[in-house]
C-alpha cells in the first residue's frame, strides 16, 4: 500500500507512534508527528492506516476596532505562508494573508489588519516586474490612509526587493517586510514572532522601507533593518538577517512589543511626501569577478543592450587588470559601479595600481552598498534619468544606502 501522505498508526522499538508519512529517499519510514518533528523507522509495523476527512478551515474574519492603527498585510509568499506538502516533502507557499494574520492573534490587539495576496510565490521567483507591481500596490494603500504596510515575503531574495521599494517609493509610513525561515507548522518556527515584531514597526513612527527579522536564534527580539543595509547571511538560521555597514535601526522585544532604537539618522513617520517613481532598467547585470575571469563576459552583455554594469570585486574593488581595456571601451556609454566581495568596509581604488587604472578606464566606486544593493540601485537610476546624470547620483546618498563613512566597530 502506498503509504506517503498518509497518516498512519505504526508499531516500533516497543511503543506505538502516529503520524503522516513523507517521503523518503531510503528504506526507512519518515514519520512527522503531531509535534511537529519528523522520525525514521527502519523496523516497524503498520497498526492502522488513519483515513481522515479534510474539513476545510474558514478564513478568519479580521474586524475592525476602534482606535487602532490600520495596516494593510500583502502577501507575496515565501515560507512565512507555507505549511509542509505531505505528498512531496517540500514546503510550498499556499496560504492567504488572511490565516496568516489568523495564526497570530496578537496581531489583532495591535493594530486593525487588512489583507490582500498579491503573489503566491517563492522569493527566487521575485522579478523586478513583480517589485514594480508591488510598489504600486503599496502605493495605493498608502493614498488610501493605511497607518503602514507589511509585506510578507520569502528570505532568500528580501534584500532585493527591500531596496527596490526604498528607491522607488518615497514613503510617509512605515513599509516593513517580513518573513520566516521555519515554516509556520514547525516547532521552531519564527513566523508567529516575526510578523508580531512587524506589526509593531509598522505602527511606529518610522517613514521608510525595513526588514524585520529575528535577531537571535531564541524568541527574545527581532531587528529593525534598514531595506537598503540588509542582507541574508546564513541559510538556515533564524537570525539569518544582518545590518551591514550600518546597524540596525532599532529592536523589538518579544513578548513586550517594546522598541528601542539606535539611529536617529532615520526617517520618520510624514516626514517626507508619498510618491512614486516605479521605472527600473532590467538590463542590468551583476558579475561576480573571480580569478583567472574572462572580459568576455562584459563583451557579452554589452553587445546584448546591456548598459548598466555592477561589478562585485576582490578587497577594495579590483577586477584583473586584464578587463581594464574591455571596461574603458563599455564604460563610454554605459554605467559601471564596482562593489566588493567583502561584506563589510567601503570601496577604495586609489589605493593599488589596479583601482587607479579602473577609476581612469571610467568604473565608479560604490562607496559602502552591498552588490545587490548597487544593482538595484543602477536599475532604478537608469529607468529614472539619463546616463550621465545617473553616473553622478549612483554616488550620492539618496535613501541611506551609503554611509558618508565607515564604522569599524559595526558588526
Amino acid at each position: 500500500m502506498e503509504l506517503q501522505g498518509k497518516r498512519v498508526r505504526i508499531k516500533a522499538k516497543g511503543r506505538i507512534f502516529e503520524g503522516i508519512v513523507m517521503p523518503s529517499f531510503t528504506d526507512c519510514l519518515v514519520l512527522k508527528l503531531d509535534n511537529g518533528y519528523n522520525v525514521g523507522f527502519k523496523d516497524y509495523e503498520v497498526v492502522e492506516v488513519i483515513e481522515e476527512k479534510h474539513i476545510a478551515v474558514p478564513t478568519p474574519k479580521l474586524e475592525k476596532r476602534e482606535g487602532l492603527p490600520n495596516v494593510k498585510i500583502i502577501s507575496t509568499g515565501g515560507t512565512i505562508a507555507s505549511r509542509v506538502d505531505y505528498r512531496t516533502g517540500a514546503v510550498t507557499s499556499q496560504f492567504t494573508a488572511e490565516e496568516i494574520a489568523g495564526d497570530v492573534p496578537e496581531l489583532l490587539e495591535i493594530c486593525n489588519v487588512d489583507a490582500m495576496l498579491l503573489y503566491n510565490i517563492l522569493s527566487e521567483n521575485m522579478t523586478p516586474q513583480n517589485w514594480i507591481e508591488l510598489a504600486r500596490e503599496i502605493y495605493d494603500s498608502i493614498k488610501k490612509g493605511y497607518d503602514g504596510i507589511i509585506i510578507t515575503h520569502g528570505t532568500d531574495t528580501m534584500h532585493y526587493t527591500a531596496s527596490a521599494l526604498a528607491f522607488m517609493l518615497r514613503t510617509p509610513v512605515p513599509v516593513v517586510l517580513v518573513g520566516a525561515q521555519r515554516s509556520s507548522d514547525r516547532p521552531s518556527s519564527d513566523a508567529a514572532m516575526n510578523l508580531f515584531c512587524a506589526a509593531k514597526a509598522a505602527t511606529s513612527d518610522l517613514g521608510e522601507v525595513v526588514v524585520v527579522m529575528h535577531g537571535t536564534t531564541s524568541d527574545d527580539f527581532c531587528y529593525i533593518h534598514r531595506g537598503v543595509k540588509v542582507r541574508k547571511c546564513h541559510t538556515s538560521r533564524r537570525d539569518a538577517f544582518k545590518s551591514i555597514n550600518f546597524p540596525p535601526l532599532g529592536r523589538v522585544d518579544y513578548p513586550s512589543g517594546e522598541i528601542t532604537w539606535f539611529v536617529e539618522e532615520r526617517f520618520r513617520r510624514n516626514e517626507r511626501e508619498l510618491e512614486l517613481r516605479d521605472k527600473l532598467e532590467d538590463k542590468v547585470v551583476l558579475i561576480k569577478f573571480f580569478p583567472g575571469m574572462k572580459p568576455d563576459i562584459l563583451d557579452y552583455y554589452y553587445d546584448n543592450g546591456y548598459r548598466g554594469f555592477v561589478l562585485e570585486g576582490t578587497g577594495l574593488g579590483h577586477v584583473s587588470t586584464t578587463w581594464i581595456d574591455t571596461i574603458k571601451r563599455i564604460a563610454e556609454d554605459s554605467l559601471v559601479v564596482m562593489t566588493s566581495q567583502c561584506l563589510w568596509g567601503r570601496i577604495c581604488d586609489r589605493v593599488y595600481d589596479t583601482g587607479r587604472y579602473l577609476l581612469k578606464a571610467g568604473v565608479i566606486e560604490g562607496e559602502d552598498m552591498l552588490p545587490e544593493v548597487a544593482l538595484v540601485k543602477v536599475m532604478w537610476l537608469l529607468g529614472n534619468y539619463d546616463l550621465e546624470e545617473a553616473k553622478k547620483l549612483v554616488k550620492v546618498n539618496l535613501v541611506g544606502e551609503i554611509t558618508p563613512t565607515t564604522k569599524y566597530d559595526v558588526v
